[in-house]
């Protein structure tokens, strides 16, 4: 695909169950969640009746972001790099670290937009890096 001249530098789009991120959580307790969210994730999600459609569709925001600038999660990009809260109005508010920043730079892009949704057993995310 050649994005030479528009805005969109980078997609990714992925899908989660609920119910594997809730059997990890309940398996490995707080060290899966430490390993995949930040702490103010964590905070942000636990505090809700029902957590798990909440870090399923954060933990496929970082999947979907990890595609977005085309690297997977591993050495150049890392779980707790793509934080996301909520804004004002509950929109999906993202937090890079060092890692995703640099990342960022190196495509050229300023921002990274992510789209959220999830079901009781469905979670859904979509990243877009743009200029």
């Amino acid at each position: 695909m050649n994005l030479e001249g528009g805005n969109v530098v980078g997609v990714g789009v992925d899908l989660t169950e609920v119910e594997r991120i809730r059997a990890a959580h309940l398996k490995h307790g707080a060290a899966f969640l430490d390993k995949i969210y930040t702490p103010a994730e964590q905070r942000l999600c636990l505090a809700k009746a029902d957590p798990y459609p909440s870090l399923a569709a954060r933990f496929a925001a970082k999947e979907a972001a990890s595609k977005a600038f085309g690297t997977g999660i591993g050495a150049e990009l890392s779980l707790t790099s793509v934080g996301v809260l909520n804004g004002h109005a509950g929109e999906p508010l993202v937090e890079l670290d060092d890692k995703a920043r640099a990342l960022l730079a190196k495509h050229g892009a300023s921002r990274l937009l992510l789209s959220l949704t999830h079901t009781d057993t469905l979670a859904q995310a979509f990243a877009v890096l743009v200029r």
